[in-house]
């Protein structure tokens, strides 16, 4: 007999959530986590009274989350504390100009107005249609499965206006945004958001152009720092009996004839399970923890194919004085064309650019016991994109040199005199992400995400090549991301509860 019936290896958002649900329906479920804390990039810690968010740094269409909350008959907000965050985004042009987008969609048309008259009626076009979409079909296709053809048919066949979304599949994001607008600050507004996806403007999905609309939805940033959100996941999968260990490294699965029986943690020691559930990047999953001897031989080919996402190096900063910005998120930005620049003549020649688009993400302003009484936090200023190769683990000899760097940027664009009050300084390079998290080449969202890495070309949910492994997180439809890798697990767990034939 198994010691569990379920173990899930991973305690990201995906894994936390495949984990609760399959513990709310009735399985013995057991989730290791190799950190000390959980929640992968959606997590914080602390250091010198600061609190500072490891990777992501806001939650939006929260539908996903309320839903694996309502699965488990229980209510998000008893769990996690979320606060509206308005405006969405401050942004800060290369020249120095400033503008601001609220939440309040009705103002946002008349800020457009002003910024860019042109592209006006352009605008109310596009969040129309957008907005329209967000309500209908948005829902449906990050929460349902999507991993074949035939079932991406059948969510067409229950929502058949979807249809109008098929040349958002077929159109890059930069496709779908300069066809809309073209002046230069409203391009750039709704064009950065391809890098959320981990890829540059001409190669990122068009249906990511529509994040710029799904904002004025709401954004959230959870009281107490993003691990509220993991831990809220947890706390409500454990009053079912779900068991979490941390501080568990998995060194691989015990798999025979094509089939997972358990897994092997680096003091030696087995625990079996008649399932596994990865919230590994799904590369790893296959390639080292099931191992290329255990694979078919398709299954080796199509898993190498894959490209791991883009790393983006952190900054995390202390200062004693309230910095001068006036949203949640700042935006330092530039040109489409700047944005495809940096990734073709830097990041793909593995290069660090001199400079490149910047989120300056201030927690504080939302939830001041983050940092000592008086000072703040700036949880996230991401230069990205910047290389892991063929740096490599000369990232430790530039790490100093980059965190001078990215404090230079902020002065010159945001926060003149920052260096003056600043308290702390902190800095993950790429390296640091893959010896802390474990994400190969420090790869943020799993794994890259263009226009042919998504739904049904994305990694299943459930394995076809190995028996008894399924997989949740960033790897699977619809990427990286909270929403997205929350639904990863709601999906997952259904995926288990149908193969165990337990009701969901």
């Amino acid at each position: 007999m198994a010691d569990y019936d379920i173990v899930v290896v991973g305690a990201g958002l995906g894994g936390l959530t495949t984990g609760s649900l399959c513990a709310r329906n009735g399985l013995k479920t057991l989730v290791l986590e190799q950190s000390d804390i959980i929640g992968g990039c959606c997590s914080t810690f602390e250091h010198d009274g600061y609190h500072f968010d490891v990777g992501a740094s806001i939650v939006e269409l929260v539908r996903p989350l309320e839903m694996a909350f309502e699965r488990m008959g229980k209510n998000m907000s008893d769990y996690v504390d979320l606060v509206p965050c308005d405006p969405i985004y401050s942004f800060i042009t290369p020249e120095g100009n400033r503008f601001t987008i609220p939440i309040d969609i009705e103002e946002t048309n008349e800020i457009v107005k002003k910024m860019a008259p042109e592209d006006y009626d352009n605008w109310i076009k596009f969040e129309e249609f957008g907005m329209w979409l967000l309500d209908y079909a948005m829902e449906a296709l990050i929460a349902t499965d999507m991993s074949t053809f035939s079932r991406a048919l059948k969510v067409v066949l229950k929502y058949p206006k979807i249809y109008k979304m098929l040349p958002y599949f077929l159109k890059n994001h930069e496709m779908v945004v300069t066809k809309a607008f073209a002046n230069r600050d409203m391009l750039a507004s709704v064009s950065f958001q391809s890098f959320f996806a981990g890829a540059p403007p001409y190669l990122g999905s068009g249906i990511f152009g529509m994040i710029a609309l799904s904002e004025h939805l709401g954004i959230f940033y959870p009281r107490g720092g993003m691990i509220a959100i993991p831990r809220g996941i947890m706390e409500a999968g454990q009053g079912f009996g779900l068991e979490v260990r941390t501080g568990a490294k998995v060194d691989r699965f015990v798999v025979e004839d094509r089939a997972v029986k358990g897994v092997v943690l680096s003091d030696g020691s087995t625990i079996t399970a008649r399932a596994v559930a990865s919230n590994l990047n799904g590369r790893v999953t296959y390639l080292k923890m099931v191992g290329p001897d255990n694979l078919p031989n398709w299954a080796f080919k199509a898993v190498s194919s894959y490209f791991n996402s883009m790393p983006c190096p952190m900054i995390y900063v202390g200062l004693d004085t309230r910095p001068d910005l006036n949203a949640h998120h700042t935006i330092v930005t530039g040109s489409v064309e700047f944005m495809n620049e940096v990734w073709d003549k830097y990041y793909t020649k593995g290069l660090i650019p001199e400079n490149a688009m910047s989120l300056i993400c201030w927690p504080t302003e939302t939830d001041p016991s983050l940092a000592p009484d008086g000072h703040h936090i700036l949880s996230w200023i991401c230069n990205a994109p910047a290389p892991y190769s063929p740096l490599g683990e000369n990232w430790d000899l530039i790490k100093d040199w980059y965190g001078e760097k990215a404090i230079g940027e902020l002065e010159r664009y945001a926060l003149p005199g920052a260096r003056d009050h600043l308290t702390k300084l902190l800095v993950s390079t790429p390296l640091d992400f893959e010896r802390r998290l474990l994400h190969p080449e420090g790869g943020i969202y799993g794994l890259f995400s263009d226009m042919t890495s998504l739904a049904m070309f994305r990694m299943r949910n459930r394995s076809l090549a190995v028996k008894n492994l399924y997989l949740t997180g960033a790897s699977t439809h619809f990427g990286g991301g909270v929403p997205t890798s929350v639904a990863s697990g709601v999906v997952t767990a259904d995926k288990i509860a149908q193969d165990f034939k337990l009701q969901g």
